[in-house]
């Protein structure tokens, strides 16, 4: 007779196919019974249509009929919100003060360098009017779903991904939306999106300390905040504004990153401060937390990132952060 242990295994290899993730990693699996030759699994039906769903159980009865083809399977649904099934270890929030200083970009590069560790990581696009994850990742799907909820895309290298771009009839087509559409639309994402199993959900933040921030800090348990600036006297005035909100809603930062901190010149082996001398110790200082790593100006990631291709892209700094965010904001 087959045993749960056995069952659990043979079922972490069935994938939905619109997310290529496995039903046990999106948490689907709600219960197993087994009693004489009889098996029966409960599934939530959740984010899922009725061709996935009869296509999962001709999948569960073919992979278990392989341990015993004696036993009678069943394979029945039930209803199920994605924030009933959501298993996310760390919250991470980029944020910044200011426009234009690479928060997608950190964003980006935090959750690749996670994936890198074997983290199962998500990324959450709340930059409504100004959506970019989807270009530096290369992606263009629409996601799946049903009425129950909806299914985030997954990238080339596994990580999940739901931004509004991704739900616009054409990339370039403008949100045009008034303060309480825009924070609507991040808390559907947190809420009718099925994450299911992740050990981190970065957060892409827009610029500011307005709506759609103050949003993300009151509705998702934020573990912690990542900081983003540039080296000029006049983002590091702003940015600080984005510290003190931090500060003021009692979600611990975690650390600074400083990007297009030097233009690095092989030719002359020479690290040119294009912006400014560093400001990572007074960032650090004003934060109260780590230097997490100093970003340089670097046509390679500029490259990739139009490309759609930031998974590829290889650099100390990547594995400096994902070593600290493993440690500071365990999953």
């Amino acid at each position: 007779m087959l045993t749960e242990e056995q069952i659990r295994t043979s079922l972490d290899e069935v994938f939905v196919p619109s997310v290529m993730r496995s039903i046990s990693d999106l948490n689907l699996v709600r219960d197993i019974s087994i009693s004489d030759q009889s098996v029966k699994i409960t599934l939530a039906s959740t984010a899922l249509n009725t061709g996935t769903k009869d296509w999962l159980k001709d999948r569960i009865g073919e992979a278990l009929a392989k341990l015993d083809d004696k036993s009678e399977i069943t394979v029945d649904y039930t209803e199920a919100t994605p924030a009933e099934l959501n298993e996310i270890g760390s919250v991470v929030a980029v944020m910044s003060g200011k426009g234009g200083v690479g928060k997608s970009l950190v964003a980006g590069l935090a959750a690749v360098a996670l994936k890198r560790r074997n983290y199962k990581v998500g990324i959450l696009d709340a930059d409504i009017t100004g959506p970019s994850i989807p270009k530096v990742f290369g992606i263009t799907d629409r996601p799946a779903g049903s009425e129950s909820g909806i299914l985030p895309v997954t990238s080339k290298s596994g990580i999940e991904i739901m931004s509004i771009n991704l739900l616009l009839p054409a990339e370039e087509e403008a949100v045009i939306w008034r303060g309480p559409l825009i924070a609507r639309a991040i808390t559907q994402f947190w809420e009718e999106v099925l994450w299911g199993k992740l050990d981190y959900l970065i957060v892409d933040l827009p610029p500011g300390t307005a709506d759609a921030p103050l949003t993300v800090m009151q509705t998702l348990p934020v573990s912690g905040v990542i900081i983003v600036y540039t080296p000029q006297d006049l983002t590091a005035m702003i940015v600080k504004k984005a510290v003190k909100m931090a500060q003021k809603m009692e979600k611990p930062i975690l650390g600074v990153i400083e990007n297009m901190s030097y233009l690095y010149v092989a030719e002359i082996d020479k690290k040119i401060e294009l912006f400014g001398k560093s400001q990572g110790d007074e960032m650090s200082k004003a934060a109260n937390a780590p230097l997490l790593g100093q970003l340089p100006i670097d046509p390679e990631l500029a490259r990739l990132c139009d490309e759609g291709n930031i998974e590829i892209y290889q650099s100390e700094i990547m594995d400096q952060i994902g070593e600290s965010l493993s440690k500071i904001a365990p999953a």
